[in-house]
């Protein structure tokens, strides 16, 4: 059965001007969303972190435990600098996520998360760990990693160019070789984006030397390979102060996975990130809500079709692409969690 849940990343912007803390969230999503799965960043949701108190961790299974909620997953990030005088190597690095587990376990998490770019002998590595604690390890699949790679080969720009596309068969090779239940997939449905949102055009158009520069990428993306659209913009607007990150995240051909590809994986999900940018009411249904920019009903209908028990958990991140207006028209991340849980509810049925 499909369940819904709230990574607490998405009300960020209420955590850092106060507006909310960790027991409001809780309490939101508790009482607005009528559900109980949580999922959290370590590094801004835990005081202290990496050595969190006694007294957090009692106060944090306190509140979840009045709530009757559900600690999902704990989103980790591996910061490899974290001595300051050296980068850890892959031993340090498993010790850490080892201490992560043990954190996670202490808060009630089934989960961790690792980001695609953690090295997977680093996850066997933590993997004795993760099975003395009762809590699995699920390796992000985030946008630009396909489910399944049919690009021939890597483009010479931006992200897809540096990242290693083979993540989802590292993790099932791991799988078979140790027999561990303890690994699997954390999917994002980034993966699942079509277009630009409408909130990152608005944002780069504010910010760009040649706002027309950006309606050039958006109107001809589909046209080009981005590699050929990346020099079509540098040969028009030769001294342009436009990153390719930001023309990255304007120029979407396609979805870097097609929706059947999700039904492969099902097995191995640990849970799923719900990614938004910006609910929008669907013309001549009022109450109902859509995020434009990401196909969110085939893969749901192929997760239902398959049987996936598990969370998806909403992530919001459109008030990044908002961050630079006046106070007063900062998006209402409230409201945007509740209006992408009134799709999901929609689209899965509970």
């Amino acid at each position: 059965m499909i369940k819904r849940g709230v990574s607490l990343y998405s009300y960020q912007q209420a955590q850092f001007f106060g507006k909310m803390t960790l027991k409001d969230m809780i309490a939101e999503v508790h009482d607005h969303l009528e559900t109980d799965g949580i999922e959290i960043i370590m590094d801004s949701a835990v005081p202290r972190y990496p050595f969190p108190t006694e007294e957090f961790i009692f106060d944090w299974n306190n509140t979840m435990a009045r709530y009757n909620m559900k600690a999902v997953t704990a989103d980790v990030f591996l910061d490899v600098h974290q001595f300051r005088d050296h980068v850890m190597n892959h031993r340090e690095a498993a010790q850490r996520l080892k201490n992560d587990i043990i954190i996670a376990s202490k808060m009630g998490f089934e989960n961790v998360r690792t980001l695609s770019s953690v090295p997977i002998d680093v996850i066997e590595m933590a993997l004795d760990t993760a099975e003395k604690y009762n809590v699995r390890i699920g390796k992000e699949i985030h946008f630009p990693i396909p489910i399944k790679q049919r690009q021939k080969k890597k483009n010479k720009y931006g992200m897809s160019a540096v990242r290693d596309f083979r993540l989802v068969e590292q993790i099932l090779q791991l799988k078979d070789k140790t027999g561990s239940p303890y690994v699997g997939l954390v999917p994002d449905f980034g993966i699942f984006q079509h277009s630009a949102p409408q909130v990152s055009v608005d944002y780069e158009r504010r910010n760009a030397k040649y706002p027309e520069e950006v309606d050039f990428i958006v109107e001809n993306c589909k046209n080009y390979s981005f590699d050929d659209l990346v020099d079509l913009a540098h040969e028009k607007y030769p001294d342009s102060d436009m990153t390719i990150t930001s023309m990255e995240r304007l120029a979407f051909h396609e979805p870097v996975s097609i929706p059947e590809d999700i039904k492969d994986i099902v097995p191995y999900i640990v849970s799923i990130h719900g990614k938004f940018y910006d609910m929008t009411e669907v013309p001549g249904q009022p109450g109902c809500y859509d995020e434009k920019s990401i196909d969110y009903e085939k893969p749901i209908k192929y997760l239902k079709e398959c049987g996936y028990d598990g969370y998806i958990d909403s992530e919001y991140e459109g008030q990044r692409d908002q961050q630079d207006l006046d106070f007063e028209a900062l998006p209402d991340e409230v409201t945007q969690v509740r209006r992408h849980h009134e799709m999901l509810r929609r689209l899965i049925g509970n």
